[in-house]
């Protein structure tokens, strides 16, 4: 018994302390804050969200000074379970409700585009030379969700985080360009604003880009294309069920529903589900909400804190010409669906 004990002790002790890399992760990120706070300050809008800025500064970070050993297994804890967390968290802001009013067509539509969107680019990304898992994270990154939708699958199909790091990093110049440059494309093609609320929620990355793109041009089109963008973070979920089955039924043996359905999509779709029958109290909404951005910006510098930036560089063309040839290819989709649809 004493011999038992002791080798319990033995292993507890070796098993490495996640305080130091959740601690470096957690200053990262305070340091983003901070970035994104200045910008509001000197320009009036944060260029640069503090997501994208934990990146950047997690991964400058690890060039210039690779975190030890000790860092490691914090580090890996923050980029994987606390984003697994903040997955979870994202449920709750989303009701069934609010998804039905953009009525069957147009969310028939929106779904069309995405599949097609993710496929024709994992092709492209494929063509380009990318290997299988990057070029899935840039697909569904750009036809989704941009960074949440790479967070959200990269543990589906065990993409690495210097993968991870570099599909994020050149999918978020990408969607800051966008931002900048959309509302004068919209007026450009000749857009009306409920048009362009559609165009803008089909093409823009993450749900605070549809806000910065479409808040210049119009109340309706920030409505219209907020919906639509939700519309769109709704497929993250079966799209990730779907890349879980292909990837694990090319397998020897039959995938386990947990392979299939991995525990942070479960608990997206219940926090849904709960939502929609209005059991969450309103009060708790949004710190709910507060707390699935805190976490995911945490995960997302844990992330750059585990890319070391020669390393992407020696890839990252293919990775950015994937990406926007991708982009170019979802903006089509959604002009063909605002005319196919008639939406006036």
């Amino acid at each position: 018994m004493p011999h038992a004990l002791t080798l319990t002790l033995t292993a507890t002790e070796r098993r490495p302390s996640l305080l130091p890399g959740i601690g470096l992760s957690i200053f990262v990120t305070l340091l983003a804050e901070a970035g994104e706070r200045v910008e509001r300050l000197v320009f009036g809008r944060a260029y640069l969200e503090a997501l994208v800025l934990a990146i950047i500064l997690g991964a400058l970070w690890t060039t210039i000074s690779p975190p030890g050993e000790r860092f490691r297994a914090g580090i890996g804890f923050s980029g994987k379970m606390l984003l697994e967390v903040a997955v979870v968290l994202l449920g709750a802001s989303i009701s069934a409700e609010a998804i039905a009013g953009a009525g069957p067509l147009l969310i028939l539509s929106i779904g069309c585009v995405v599949l097609l969107a993710i496929a024709v680019s994992f092709a492209v990304g494929r063509l380009l030379g990318l290997n299988n898992r990057v070029a899935a994270l840039v697909a569904v990154g750009n036809s989704i969700c941009g960074n949440s939708a790479i967070a959200a699958v990269a543990p589906v199909i065990g993409a690495e985080a210097k993968e991870i790091g570099s599909s994020i990093a050149f999918t978020a110049v990408l969607g800051v360009v966008v931002v900048l440059a959309l509302p004068h494309i919209g007026e450009l093609i000749g857009l009306d604003p409920r048009q362009y609320g559609i165009f803008a929620g089909l093409t823009v990355y993450a749900v605070p880009q549809v806000l910065a793109a479409t808040a210049p041009v119009s109340a309706l089109s920030l409505q219209v294309g907020t919906l639509t963008k939700l519309v769109r973070v709704l497929m993250l979920g079966p799209v990730i069920f779907g890349i879980a089955l292909i990837g694990r039924t090319n397998g020897p043996t039959r995938p386990r529903i947990e392979h299939l359905l991995p525990w942070f999509i479960v608990g997206f779709l219940f926090l849904m589900g709960l939502r929609s029958f209005n059991l969450i109290p309103m009060p708790l909404l949004s710190p709910m909400g507060q707390l699935s951005n805190g976490l995911t910006v945490v995960s997302m510098a844990a992330l750059g804190l585990s890319v070391d930036l020669r390393a992407v560089a020696r890839s990252g063309t293919r990775v950015i010409t994937a990406a926007a040839i991708s982009l170019l290819l979802l903006g089509g989709l959604a002009f063909g669906v605002i005319r196919a649809l008639g939406v006036a």
